[in-house]
């Protein structure tokens, strides 16, 4: 996936903490994780966050993260968060978060990745849904404290040998493409 200019995507680290956390809330004004909890998954060693951000003069902005947690040697992992800012959606940011987290998943040898999306947020499990997600069960009230009901889903990974070949840049932080 490609990003508009202006933006890049890369992993996230524990300074990204306040940046992340000012998204979290303006995303998610009722049920906003703590600051202690997502610092707590931007530190844990089995979690693999990114963030996309602004690239032009200034300091940069935060405008997309998202979060995937897997214990190693585990052939489940489970997406954590994802949220991008409301004046950069519709521009495959959400996309292109929840793509790298499918690619970490096949690096990290995951078979089975599974997630939680509202049951009211149409937009999300359309993406998830043409990414092969399937729903598989409800958790009532999941959403705290608007009671709304959560969606599982599931959906399986091929393995890296039969996952199509990347044609662009390798994972993040690295320079290497394919011929």
């Amino acid at each position: 996936m490609t990003l508009p200019d202006g933006l890049r995507l890369r992993r996230a680290h524990p300074q990204d903490l306040d940046d992340v956390m000012w998204l979290e809330h303006a995303s998610f004004p009722t049920d906003a994780w703590s600051a202690s909890q997502m610092s707590g998954e931007l530190y844990s060693p089995h979690g693999y966050y990114v963030v996309v951000e602004t690239t032009g003069e200034g300091a940069s902005t935060v405008v997309g993260y998202a979060g995937l947690s897997s214990l190693p040697g585990n052939p489940v992992a489970d997406v954590q968060t994802i949220a991008v800012s409301a004046e950069h959606r519709g521009q495959g940011i959400g996309r292109t978060l929840f793509t790298e987290l499918l690619d970490e998943a096949r690096r990290r040898g995951v078979h089975e990745v599974f997630l939680e999306v509202r049951a009211d947020n149409p937009v999300a499990q359309t993406m998830y849904t043409g990414f092969g997600f399937e729903q598989i069960a409800v958790r009532p009230r999941y959403y705290q404290p608007d009671g709304a009901d959560a969606w599982v889903m599931r959906a399986e990974l091929p393995p890296v040998s039969a996952a199509p070949p990347r044609t662009g840049p390798g994972p993040i932080g690295q320079e290497t493409f394919d011929a």
